[in-house]
Parts: C-alpha cells; structure tokens; sequence
C-alpha cells in the first residue's frame, strides 16, 4: 500500500504498479535525459557527522548512484500516464517518441548569459493551456536568490522555486503529486511548503536519505 507524504526507495516501475489508475493529480518529475550528466564523483565531507547543507544528516558522499546513461523505458512513462491526470515532466525533448505533442510547453530560462551552458530547460505537460516561461538564474555557483542559496546535491537538481511555481500554477492544495525520480528531493520539499501531498520514488538509497533530511528541515504539512 503506497502512503501519502512518504518518500519510497525502489524502482519506480514496480513501485508504481501498486497506485491505481488515475489515482495521483500530477506527476511532476526530471527523469535522466540519457545525455551523461554529472558522472558519479565522490566528495569529502566537511564532518563524518554531517552532510554539508543539512544539519544533523549523515550521508558520506554526493553524487553516487546517479545514472544517465539512457532513459527510461517506454513502460515507466505508460505508468505515469496510467496513474495520474496530469504530468509535467523535464527533459520532454528527450521523450518525444514516448510523449507526443503539447500546446503547453514549460521553458525554464536559466539566465545564463554566455556561457557554454544551456540557456534552457524544457518541461512536457499535458495541459492544454499556451506555452509559459519561468526564469530563474541556475548558472554553477551563481543563483537568483544568492541571500538564499541553495546547496547542491544532485547533479541534475532543480530549483526549488522552479518546482514550487510548477506547484503554483498546476495543481492545488491536498492534491497528491507524484515524483517517481525524486532524486534529493526538491518536488517533495515544495509540496510540503505548499501544502499538496506528495508520494517520493528513488532509486537510490543515498538520495533517499538526502531527501528525507530536507525534509526535516522544513515545517510539516
């Protein structure tokens, strides 16, 4: 029985067979796009007893069991259409094959400037409503909100801000959202400041540990 407000470490294609049709109003997710990013490292913590950004975890290394090496399967975005109403899914662009046409595109304009980074993200929704832009700076160790910056713990990570304006404008308070890629956490995080239930799937256990410490750190619903 999959429970609300829950972070689960599996696979998501099995774990997602347990939710009933139609049963979730909105996944919101960022599956690995198969492109190579941030290859697993390994980094030196600051404290044995202290992962950096979160007071009290203890998750000895960043990074690990990350792989991007291709996407998902055509089963798991069957799934993900077979469980919820709606979706919005980063890295659309790579899913083409398996999503179809949207009239409702999410861009996330990174604000790079010139650099050899992407200038934008692409989100595929199944909304029917015209495409929307969200610009929020996310250029290495430059971000909108330098007075609230966020600490980095997952190669692919999103902006908090970003998940939680996905939040705003597509769904409601007590909705249940769905990421089966949660990596460390963020759509999790912004549906507790938010107020929606979430269900969390990771596959792996070091990021599940992260997510749930983020967790912590924040108010309960």
């Amino acid at each position: 029985m999959i429970e609300l407000n829950k972070i689960y470490c599996g696979d998501c294609l099995e774990l997602m067979k347990q939710i009933p049709d139609k049963s979730i109003d909105l996944v919101l997710t960022d599956p690995p796009y198969g492109i190579n990013v941030g290859k697993p490292i390994e980094r030196e913590r600051e404290s044995n007893n202290a992962t950096v950004g979160i007071k009290g975890a203890c998750t000895p290394k960043i990074y690990r069991g990350f792989d991007d090496s291709h996407i998902p399967e055509k089963r798991v975005f069957e799934e993900i259409f077979r469980i919820s109403k709606n979706q919005i899914i980063f890295g659309g662009n790579y899913f083409a094959e398996y999503l179809g046409n949207s009239s409702c595109w999410i861009v996330w304009d990174k604000d790079n400037g010139v650099s050899f980074f992407a200038d934008c993200e692409l989100a595929w929704t199944s909304f029917k409503t015209a495409v929307r832009k969200f610009k929020w700076k996310w250029n290495g160790m430059l971000q909108e909100d330098m007075a609230h910056k966020e600490f980095r713990f997952h190669p692919t990570q999103k902006p908090l801000e970003l998940m939680k304006w996905c939040l705003t404008n597509y769904s409601q308070e007590n909705q249940i959202i769905l990421d089966p890629f949660l990596g460390s956490g963020t759509t999790a995080v912004a549906c507790q400041e938010l107020h929606r239930n979430f269900i969390g799937i990771e596959i792996s256990p070091e990021y599940c540990k992260i997510a749930e410490e983020r967790l912590k750190q924040k108010p309960l619903i």
